[in-house]
């Protein structure tokens, strides 16, 4: 009979007992817990930072900064932008807010803007007159669009008079007139437009403009600049390729 004696070779190692699962689950649920709680606290600052930006007056408006006004006061545009103090930038729509600022006759295009951390900039630009329709409550000013957007006692010294028969009459009169080059409408004195094919420019030293519809006014004022050069009455550029002098 054959015997094994302890630590010599044949003898087969002892397995070391398995570790019992108790002492492997309390490391798995810490770093469960701890992922856990890692989430909850992210998504609690990313909840926390919209609050504030959305819902309080950290991010909100402080000040309203006006850009272009020259006849209109910043205060106007203030008043009509109706922002109130401490809303929250990214909650105010600015679109709504250029809406409003447009309702001022004088205003002809605005832009608002969002300048963090707390200002909103609107930048308006205004019509600019380019004749003057006399009426029985004074002199109306109008833009090279044909609105009519204020009203003086007086007629402002350097406008032309415009005569028109209807509205879409004096729209084609001063979409000619805002199509002049600076040297030649500073002489027109007079506009008038029997229809929306037939305006006339009178000259401030009394000579007339035959210039017929509003196409191709470029062309028209390109041709015109010679052709004022020549001695005459009249000048005729209804067909700018054939202009005429009498």
């Amino acid at each position: 009979m054959t015997s094994t004696v302890p630590g010599r070779t044949g003898e087969r190692p002892r397995r070391r007992p398995p570790r019992s699962s108790a002492r492997r689950k309390p490391p798995l649920r810490r770093r469960y817990l701890v992922r856990r709680w890692t989430v909850l606290g992210s998504l609690l600052s990313v909840l926390t930072v919209l609050y504030i930006v959305f819902f309080t007056s950290a991010f909100g408006a402080r000040s309203v900064d006006v850009i272009g006004a020259k006849d209109l006061t910043p205060d106007e545009v203030r008043a009509a932008a109706a922002i109130e103090p401490g809303s929250p930038l990214l909650v105010l729509d600015t679109e709504e807010i250029a809406d409003r600022v447009r309702q001022l006759p004088r205003v002809g295009s605005v832009e608002v803007r969002r300048s963090f951390p707390a200002t909103i900039e609107i930048e308006v630009t205004e019509r600019t007159p380019v004749a003057v329709v006399i009426g029985p409550d004074g002199a109306h000013l109008l833009d090279g669009g044909g609105t009519d957007y204020s009203v003086h006692k007086a007629a402002p010294p350097g406008l032309p008079i415009l005569e028109a028969a209807n509205e879409q009459s004096a729209r084609a009169a001063t979409t000619v007139l805002a199509a002049l080059p600076s040297p030649l409408s500073g002489q027109i004195a007079a506009v008038s437009a029997q229809s929306p094919g037939n305006i006339r420019l009178t000259l401030t030293d009394g000579r007339l403009i035959k210039w017929g519809n509003p196409e191709h006014s470029q062309r028209k004022a390109a041709v015109l600049g010679p052709l004022l050069t020549r001695p005459g009455k009249t000048y005729d550029v209804t067909a700018p390729d054939f202009p005429a002098v009498s």
